[in-house]
């Protein structure tokens, strides 16, 4: 029982926006396939029922002309009675099969209709190349007779192979309009040959339609991917978003726990509690102001804030802000003047600092961080080289993704300032430094305006 309650909550757990998105694809996917495979059917449907109303008029048409050509060989004698004799000796009547019926007169005078076994055999070939059951051959001569017009119909041989029956009625030499047939003549062609194509044919049509089928499914699971990509794409930003602002406010906010703890324990002076927890709000709001800055950036409805920045101090006064007690950073930076954002731009280069000053060292030592700033041409670059252990191995293919890094923090310091070089047609670059550690390099363009795509 508690089994089952358990299967019943994570049936009605409701799905992630990413997972709804995904279900949407595979509909729409199922949805294209399903259209493009009705359409297929029908046209598939029609094209073989047209092969074979084809091949069945052909044949008819062909017995048709053997069968008129064999009806003017027919002659009545003085009486009236059938007379065969000149159509049995100019033409074969065994191959195809010729069959001869005649209407009793008796019957011929009454209203009713001729029932098959009313007709008279007049003619049938002793050894025809296709043998057809009697009852057949009378049952298309009756058709002919009653409907007073040809008539044709699929039977099969006394062996079981298919055949076709053609029935041609005939009149008396003398007939009138309200005249009814005097017989017919019935003749049989072999449709194996035939029926065997139309079946090649009607394999064909299907594995072609599954064929196309497949491949329409193929494009429409494409085409869907396309159409919900930007969607996708919106959410990972909205995730992106969160875990950066995550990352980025959950220092200042123990900070303002531990300012509160010790003012209520009357540890400190209150004016240094609150001057400190002054400067630790407006820290977050202008972070806040940067994240919600780069939400708007990433989604398109914002542009980079740019004007001419000196890279050169703005890298000096991140350095003197950065929390370099007990380590050594020196600052090598010439005059670099780039057309930037100066928030995110000293927010990336922050990260590097900060970076360099946590991981930059061996345990218990103190970090050596070098930060140099040199223009080269169009770009300007910003160094920063640490003594540390350098880079591990396994996360050097990816260091600048998200909640990659080789330590235990989340590694978003790093892609946010990743995005904020591409964001300014710049690139962040990371390799082994001169004394061992880890080195990255910001290269930002010094010349045109940047572009605001991340």
């Amino acid at each position: 029982m508690t089994g089952a309650v358990r299967l019943r909550s994570l049936r009605s757990r409701p799905l992630t926006p990413t997972a709804r998105v995904r279900r949407l694809r595979r509909r729409i996917t199922l949805l294209f396939a399903l259209t493009s495979a009705v359409g297929l059917i029908a046209m598939a449907a029609w094209a073989v029922r047209g092969d074979d109303v084809r091949w069945r008029d052909q044949l008819d048409r062909t017995m048709s002309a053997d069968t008129n050509w064999a009806l003017g060989l027919l002659e009545t004698d003085e009486d009236g009675r059938l007379d065969a004799g000149v159509l049995l000796d100019t033409a074969g009547t065994a191959c195809p099969p010729l069959h001869l019926l005649s209407v009793p007169p008796d019957a011929a005078r009454d209203a009713r209709r001729i029932a098959p076994a009313d007709l008279v055999v007049e003619h049938a070939p002793r050894r025809p190349c296709l043998t057809v059951d009697g009852r057949a051959v009378r049952r298309a001569a009756a058709a002919a007779v009653n409907a007073d017009e040809e008539r044709s119909l699929d039977g099969r041989t006394t062996t079981g192979e298919p055949v076709r029956l053609f029935a041609l009625p005939f009149y008396p030499p003398e007939a009138g309009e309200d005249s009814r047939p005097q017989g017919a003549l019935v003749t049989v062609a072999d449709t194996a040959a035939q029926q065997a194509d139309h079946r090649r044919l009607a394999w064909r049509v299907t594995g072609g339609c599954a064929l196309l089928v497949c491949l329409s499914a193929l494009v429409g699971h494409l085409l869907s991917g396309r159409a919900v990509r930007p969607a996708l794409e919106a959410l990972d930003r909205q995730e992106s978003f969160l875990a950066d602002a995550a990352h980025d406010l959950r220092t200042p906010a123990a900070s303002l726990r531990t300012l509160a703890e010790t003012a209520l324990r009357g540890d400190t002076d209150s004016t240094d509690v609150h001057r400190r927890t002054l400067r630790l709000a407006e820290g977050m709001g202008s972070l806040v102001d940067g994240l919600l800055t780069r939400a708007r950036l990433m989604s398109g409805t914002a542009v980079l804030a740019v004007e001419p920045l000196r890279l050169d101090q703005l890298v000096e006064a991140v350095v003197e802000d950065a929390p370099t007690e007990g380590h050594r950073v020196t600052v090598e930076a010439r005059e670099a003047v780039v057309v930037a954002d100066p928030d995110l731009v000293r927010r990336a280069v922050a990260n590097l600092v900060g970076n360099a000053l946590v991981h930059g060292h061996a345990p218990g030592a103190p970090a050596e961080v070098e930060v140099t700033v040199a223009a080269d041409g169009a770009s300007t670059t910003v160094t920063v080289e640490d003594t540390g252990p350098g880079l591990p191995p396994e996360v050097a293919g990816a260091l600048f993704d998200r909640f990659r890094s080789g330590s235990r923090s989340t590694g978003l310091g790093l892609s946010i300032a990743s995005w904020v070089a591409h964001a300014h047609g710049g690139s962040l670059t990371a390799g082994p430094g001169r004394r061992g550690g880890a080195r990255f390099t910001l290269r930002l363009p010094s010349g045109d305006r940047p572009s605001a795509e991340g």
